[in-house]
């Protein structure tokens, strides 16, 4: 797939790399390459029809009047219910064929110097097509953000004589197995994600130790000190038989200003002496352990975090009236665990449980004596920030993958027929943590609720906290060295947790319920290729 403008980038960066002052002396090596990616998804009874193609849109499951007084913070809804999901075949279902390109430029150096810079482009299908049919008229494509700097970054190898690399500019990160920090390839969505940063790595024969520090957001001259920064080390040995081992420890710092009312200082004195709207630094710590490995026909993969800090920027989503909670923190614990055994025979069965962990809370429900006192502060429910996660549990609740305030456990088998075509069929249950108390109605009718505003709003019911079972079936044919296609088909057997609706999407800020409870369907079918 090749697109005029990007080659014509790449041209010039090479012809610039060739003429610089002893460039020609020093440059050793250039290299093209890049991928082509071509996936179309279909999900059916899954998600609410969108505003616009490629969209999903959110809405409102619970009216907001039935939680006067609870802080319910969700992250796009506010004090309301806001779900993406309908699980009903009512509406229009949610289908889109996605493609992305990257093209690659290496240029090796000597004296361990190179360069790297990727462009890429992220289309649905249909966005840019220039022509009208019924009228005949062509007009010009919508392409203003179809080619971006997806990474640009300098190595230098063996800094100084010493065992370090430096790596200066935007580039990926990939930890581990990128259960935290990866490059955004978690299916079926692979946008991509890339940092704008510096990466130090210390390298011995059985160590690496990685250092580095990303801007994730610039907010000068706007703020002060408003930027967002991510920084780690992360250390990984490997001198243990088949074994991997690593720790590590992540910091996200959002120092972005937070106020619930505009700056008064009148009214600035009465909030500090009630203790209200007083937001500080979100400081979010990750300490975290990896284990990976074989020991003959037995394969391991396990990994657990715990996070602590500050999370005002999370707190202040919890607004039952004018002030959030700015006393949130972060404190929620995480783990996942595969082990696979692999059959010394014909196909190369493997057989893999394992399950994943992401603790949660939903303080979202109110005592008779917090309904009672109008002055009582809001407590926010924090749950286990994903981060920057490539794993991706389900199809349907973990599309993105930010599941959290849920556990899930899973069982499958692998195997290769030939060289060129692997299966693999697994199945997972999910069931949320702590569950969202859901409004009692005033009045029932036949066993059915009219919509009548109960004012006691702290007589709940609990939500289930089954989400159901998902099943999966999947087949890669791996055509040339190159060329792999891939296709597969998910089901999901709703449970009663989907009907009720829990806060378990979106890092726990947002609500999964939908108008009924039939099973989904998810159905897809991929081309890549790399070169």
């Amino acid at each position: 797939m090749r697109h005029p403008r990007t080659l014509r980038i790449v041209a010039l960066l090479t012809m610039a790399l060739s003429f610089a002052p002893g460039g020609r002396a020093a440059l050793q090596n250039v290299q093209v390459g890049g991928e082509v990616r071509i996936r179309g998804n279909y999900w059916y009874n899954t998600f609410n029809g969108g505003l616009a193609p490629g969209v999903v849109r959110p809405v409102a499951r619970i009216p907001g009047a039935f939680f006067g007084g609870r802080a319910i913070g969700d992250a796009l809804g506010g004090q309301r219910p806001t779900s993406y999901y309908d699980w009903d075949s009512r509406g229009a279902d949610y289908r889109l064929t996605e493609q992305r390109t990257v093209l690659n430029l290496q240029a090796d150096f000597s004296d361990g110097v190179s360069t790297h810079v990727a462009l890429e482009s992220f289309d649905i299908w249909g966005e840019d097509f220039r022509s009208n049919y019924v009228t005949g008229v062509d007009g010009r494509a919508a392409s203003v953000d179809d080619v971006e700097v997806y990474e640009a970054y300098m190595d230098v190898s063996d800094l100084f004589g010493s065992p370090l690399r430096l790596r200066v500019g935007r580039q990926e990160l990939v930890l581990g197995r990128g259960w935290l920090v990866g490059n955004g390839d978690a299916q079926p969505e692979f946008r991509g994600l890339s940092f704008d940063g510096v990466r130090l790595t210390y390298v011995l024969d059985n160590l690496a130790v990685d250092a580095f520090w990303a801007k994730l957001a610039e907010r000068s001259p706007v703020e002060t000190d408003g930027d967002i920064d991510f920084y780690g080390i992360y250390g990984s040995y490997t001198g243990v038989n088949n074994l991997v081992l690593d720790a590590y420890w992540l910091f996200l710092r959002d120092a972005r200003h937070i106020e619930d009312t505009p700056s008064v200082p009148l009214r600035n004195a009465v909030e500090n002496l009630a203790g209200v709207d007083d937001y500080g630094v979100t400081r979010l710590h990750t300490l975290g352990a990896r284990v990976a490995g074989t020991w003959g026909a037995f394969d391991l993969e396990a990994e657990v975090a715990y996070q602590f800090g500050q999370a005002d920027q999370v707190g202040r989503l919890f607004r039952p009236f004018t002030y959030g909670d700015d006393g949130a923190t972060f404190d929620a614990l995480a783990a996942t665990l595969e082990l696979g055994y692999t059959l010394d025979m014909a196909w190369q069965p493997r057989f893999f449980a394992g399950g994943a962990y992401f603790e949660g809370e939903d303080n979202r429900g109110q005592s008779f004596g917090e309904w009672l006192n109008p002055l009582d502060k809001p407590k926010a429910s924090i749950s286990f920030n994903r981060l920057f996660s490539n794993v991706s549990y389900s199809y349907f609740l973990d599309d993105m993958a930010q599941l959290s305030n849920v556990w899930t456990l899973r069982a499958g088998l692998s195997a290769s027929p030939t060289e060129q075509l692997a299966l693999k069929a697994h199945v997972a249950w999910f069931g949320a943590l702590e569950t969202f108390d859901l409004p009692r109605p005033l009045i029932m009718f036949r066993g059915a609720p009219l919509g009548i505003v109960n004012p006691f709003t702290f007589i709940t019911r609990n939500a289930d906290d089954n989400l159901g079972w998902e099943t999966n079936l999947a087949a890669t044919y791996r055509y040339t060295d190159d060329l792999e296609v891939e296709t597969g088909w998910s089901h999901l057997f709703t449970g009663d947790g989907l009907k009720d609706g829990n806060y378990v999407d979106l890092n726990g800020l947002l609500f999964n319920r939908g108008t009924d409870n039939q099973d989904a369907d998810y159905l897809y079918w991929q081309f890549l290729v790399r070169f």
